[in-house]
């Protein structure tokens, strides 16, 4: 929808908005909030009774019935809205014999009391139409927001080289990844479950490489019970087995079934992410301090190879000016699309957040206004 759309949106359920409080205020609200009452237990009583007064039925139920509406009537305030209404619907009944065409006829007859009873629904409604006309102009105002963030960071990318060698980047830091990958999938799969969750425990220390700490009943469970030397896909095996098969392998299998077949999700969960390098990558500072806490963590479980990749990365990111050229480039390549590119290029980046500016502006000032 079209910001001038928005703003006449808005223009008009404001001005609606103020028509039905003028409405309900031209009565007073609090006179239609008893003309509804009145009105509501008027119906009550003719469906009520309805069944029993109408024809040669109960007798009883129609003086009751005739008894009830007059005191009803009776008792409406003097000054209360339509109450001739009421007074005419009374006497309406006041003959010897009723019918459903009666009570058909009452209500029918309600139709002025309705329509200013009314007014307090379609004052609600009004209301309803306003606040969610002023959701759709904030809607949009944060998909503007969100848009200009997103084109002021495109802008950053205007100067990127887009025939640089990126993969003098991405090679080593996919290498890396990828070994280590394999590594901690075989230390996942071969050493025991005890030293792996162990090992997830030391990266507290190491905050740019920490992992999401194990459930604590697991990790006690596997530092003292004997099952805890086994590898994690021997226990997820075990996690299979029924409970008397499982008495043979294992010497707690309740708290077994519990705690580790409980938490299979986190085993299946567990993975070298936390020890790998995004791409685009991070700036070369992040990746330099990252890196140095890595080549302390990657070396607890993978073979010296992997660390060496590891320091490759490392040595890119000091030389931060190569490095940063290279970002820039992965960067334009991967947030870009070909016709992002030729905007940037054609310098038009800078026109399409101007009129997003002036859209906000508008929209902004439209709030404030209605």
């Amino acid at each position: 929808m079209s910001t001038e759309s928005l703003v006449d949106d808005l223009r008009s359920a404001r001005q609606a908005l103020e028509d039905a409080e003028a409405a309900v205020a031209a009565i007073g609200e609090d006179q239609l909030e008893r003309l509804r009452s009145a009105r509501d237990d008027l119906l009550s009583l003719l469906d009520s009774y309805e069944g029993r007064a109408t024809g040669s039925g109960d007798f009883q139920a129609y003086l009751e019935f005739q008894e009830a509406v007059a005191d009803h009537v009776e008792d409406l305030p003097e000054d209360l809205p339509e109450r001739e209404v009421f007074e005419a619907i009374d006497e309406s009944f006041e003959k010897r014999r009723l019918s459903e065409s009666d009570f058909d006829a009452a209500r029918d007859a309600l139709g002025p009391v309705d329509d200013l009873v009314d007014r307090l629904g379609q004052r609600e409604q009004a209301h309803e139409r306003y606040r969610a006309t002023r959701r759709d102009v904030e809607s949009r105002l944060r998909e503007i927001d969100e848009e200009i963030d997103r084109l002021e960071r495109v802008a950053t990318l205007a100067d990127a080289d887009l025939d640089a060698p990126v993969d003098e980047l991405r090679e080593p830091m996919t290498s890396y990844n990828d070994s280590v990958a394999d590594a901690f999938t075989s230390f996942k799969r071969d050493d025991p479950a005890r030293d792996v969750l162990a090992f997830v425990e030391a990266t507290r220390s190491f905050p740019l490489a920490r992992y999401p700490d194990p459930p604590d009943d697991l990790a006690a469970f596997l530092a003292d019970a004997s099952v805890g030397t086994e590898p994690i896909p021997t226990l997820l095996e075990y996690a299979d087995y029924s409970r008397s098969k499982l008495e043979h392998y294992v010497d707690q299998p309740q708290t077994f079934m519990r705690v580790v077949g409980g938490n299979r999700t986190y085993f299946d969960r567990l993975d070298a992410e936390p020890l790998q390098f995004e791409w685009p990558p991070a700036p070369a500072d992040e990746v330099r301090w990252r890196a140095d806490e890595l080549v302390s963590v990657v070396n607890r479980f993978a073979p010296d190879s992997v660390v060496e990749q590891l320091e490759r990365v490392h040595a890119l990111a000091r030389d931060e000016p190569h490095y940063e050229h290279l970002r820039l480039t992965a960067r334009a390549r991967e947030e870009l699309s070909q016709a992002e590119r030729e905007r940037v290029a054609a310098g038009a980046v800078g026109d399409d957040i101007e009129a997003l500016e002036s859209e906000r502006e508008r929209l902004t000032t439209a709030l404030e206004e209605y």
